[in-house]
């Protein structure tokens, strides 16, 4: 029989209970075994039933069967259980499983606990799991850890609600797979399990902790690494690093794997690429991952095509997804698409959107929809996102705000702009409101401006500012403003400087009416040019002014027109006249015209 955990103690006698394949015995003395050896060897063959019984264990424990099992068989013919335990363990070892069986059943119906273990496991491999569970239980009952540990597996294999109480009784006898697996359960309320309402609620994450603790303390490589895993998310990386270190230097590939990352964002790349490879080596396709992306972030590309190949082979299909990206980014259109086929046909769902996109670049929109429709069905929100963008594009808009307005609801940024976008053209200021708030939340400049706007549009008009008065507590919307205007929205700047210059502050305006200009705003080259006017600026307003003229600005070119006059250069404000006129408005254009006119008559005279 296979071991199933750890080595547990009789009720009785504090022997050893070995799992069948073992020997019970007592426990040696660590001086003078020699000795001792010979003592039990004298004792036992003046016919002392202990001493024959734990001389057959030694001899057992040993290898030495054919010395063991005459000891062993006088032992059990003199009723000594703990023999008849380790005499069914040495028949099972020589292949005699139904002898082995029948001197089990003797030392269990005894009272031995691990006979009753024994025989129960017997039973469990011959599919009678009646007998399994009749035998195990009464092994569990009686204290034997061993016994109380199959027998919880027994249960929950079929299903049984009884299963937790047993695994609870071996993790607190120190049974290391039983706490494992009982904080596997807690570590998974929503699963069904048969932990059942005892794994609801943060305690259940607490006690979770404590027996991966306890299995992980014992040598449970799985248990150190779902520790390590619940330490690092929450913050503890130095104590989860050794956790990780534990488990990986015993051979796990997830451990190795999950260290290297602890260490790569600490910012040891190479210490963390030496654990990458011992799991990629191992057979993590993670760690293979995390290796071809660490070569292709140096521009290897052969070798992070090489570990990504390894990853595939390790059963990881990013592997396949990378492989696209990799040559995507060195043009290898018709191989990226291939590797995208690849990972997409087995479920790989930003695969799927990744090939969807290639497609479209490639002219291939009916291609590319179906693509689109699986990975977004798959949970992929940048696929909804872009089934929205195709939709659109086609005018079928209310194909379109079902996808933006399913890809907002995951928390896409854009896609809660153009679901905001459509509510405002429907007059909907509520629903506008609510996600234009969640799409600027999420760092769009252009929701936050449009939410200013609608904030804007509601407040009541404030009262005339001169310029130079003390400066006012802003509004929530002047603040929204601001967010756009420090992203680089230019038209959000603009409106924070005309607020600016609303409040009197002459030095916040200036600086935001030139970050627009400068960036290409026209409207922010024409109000940074009136307010330098004001300031006394005007050779510099030209300047800028001539700028948003030269843009298309027609109020502009009208105020250049008006200087030149002015100045006396006719023929120059003749010309910006005229070009106001092009440019507009109607009422800029009349003034224009009627300046223009003017400028020609004084000309000819």
């Amino acid at each position: 029989m296979d071991v199933m955990g750890d080595k547990g103690t009789l009720y009785e006698t504090g022997r050893i209970a070995r799992p069948s394949g073992e020997a019970e015995e007592a426990a040696p003395d660590e001086t003078g075994e020699a000795a001792e050896e010979a003592r039990l060897w004298l004792a036992a063959e003046g016919g002392d039933t202990e001493a024959a019984s734990v001389l057959g264990a030694r001899l057992l424990r040993r290898g030495d069967l054919d010395g063991a099992e005459p000891r062993l068989r006088a032992a059990t013919a003199a009723g000594d259980r703990a023999a008849a335990n380790n005499l069914g363990v040495l028949l099972h070892q020589r292949g005699y499983a139904e002898e082995a069986a029948g001197w089990w059943r003797v030392a269990a119906v005894a009272g031995s606990s691990a006979a009753a273990h024994a025989l129960g496991r017997h039973h469990r491999e011959r599919g009678d799991e009646p007998a399994a569970e009749y035998w195990l239980r009464q092994s569990a009952e009686q204290g034997h850890t061993l016994g109380a540990y199959a027998l919880a597996d027994l249960l929950e294999h079929r299903g049984d609600a009884g299963a937790p109480k047993w695994l609870r009784v071996a993790a607190e006898r120190g049974h290391r797979e039983a706490a494992y697996r009982l904080a596997r359960g807690l570590d998974r309320p929503g699963s069904g399990g048969l932990l059942g309402e005892r794994a609801e609620g943060a305690a259940a994450g607490g006690e979770a902790e404590q027996w991966y603790r306890q299995a992980a303390a014992r040598g449970h490589l799985r248990a150190a690494l779902h520790l390590g895993g619940i330490l690092e998310r929450r913050g503890e990386v130095k104590e989860a690093g050794r956790w990780y270190l534990m488990a990986a230097k015993d051979g796990d590939a997830r451990a190795a794997c999950a260290l290297g990352f602890l260490l790569r964002d600490a910012g040891d790349v190479e210490n963390a690429a030496i654990w990458w490879l011992r799991g990629a080596q191992d057979g993590d396709g993670n760690a293979a991952n995390a290796l071809g992306a660490l070569h292709a972030e140096r521009g290897q590309n052969q070798t992070a095509e090489r570990w990504y190949r390894a990853a595939m082979d390790a059963g990881d299909i990013n592997g396949a997804y990378n492989l696209g990206l990799l040559c995507a980014e060195q043009g290898r259109v018709a191989q990226a698409e291939q590797w995208y086929r690849r990972a997409a046909y087995v479920g790989h769902r930003e695969a799927a959107n990744a090939l969807a996109i290639l497609l479209l670049q490639n002219g291939d929109a009916s291609g590319a929809e179906p693509w689109f429709s699986k990975a977004a069905e798959s949970g992929s929100v940048d696929a909804a996102f872009n089934l929205g963008i195709l939709h659109a594009g086609r005018g079928e808009e209310e194909a379109a705000l079902r996808w933006y307005e399913r890809a907002a609801a995951a928390g896409h940024t854009e896609a809660a702009l153009q679901v905001g976008m459509a509510r405002l053209r429907e007059g909907d200021e509520q629903a506008a409101e609510r996600h234009l708030r969640c799409a600027a939340g999420g760092g769009s400049a252009e929701a936050a401006y449009r939410l200013a706007a609608l904030l804007d549009a509601r407040r009541p008009a404030a009262s005339a500012h001169e310029l130079g008065e003390p400066v006012r507590e802003k509004t929530e919307c002047e603040e929204w403003y601001e967010r756009a205007a420090t992203q680089g929205h230019r038209r959000a700047q603009v409106r924070v400087g005309m607020l600016a210059a609303g409040r009197g502050d002459v030095v916040e305006a200036a600086r935001w009416y030139r970050a627009a200009a400068e960036a290409g705003s026209r409207n922010g080259a024409f109000n940074l040019g009136l307010l330098l006017v004001r300031e006394g600026s005007e050779p510099e307003a030209v300047v800028w002014w001539q700028r948003a003229a030269a843009a298309g600005h027609g109020r502009a070119a009208l105020r250049l027109a008006l200087v030149c006059a002015r100045r006396g250069e006719l023929v120059e404000g003749q010309r910006w006249a005229s070009r106001a006129v092009e440019l507009g408005p109607g009422e800029v254009g009349e003034r224009a015209a009627r300046l223009r006119d003017a400028l020609r008559e004084e000309l000819s005279a």
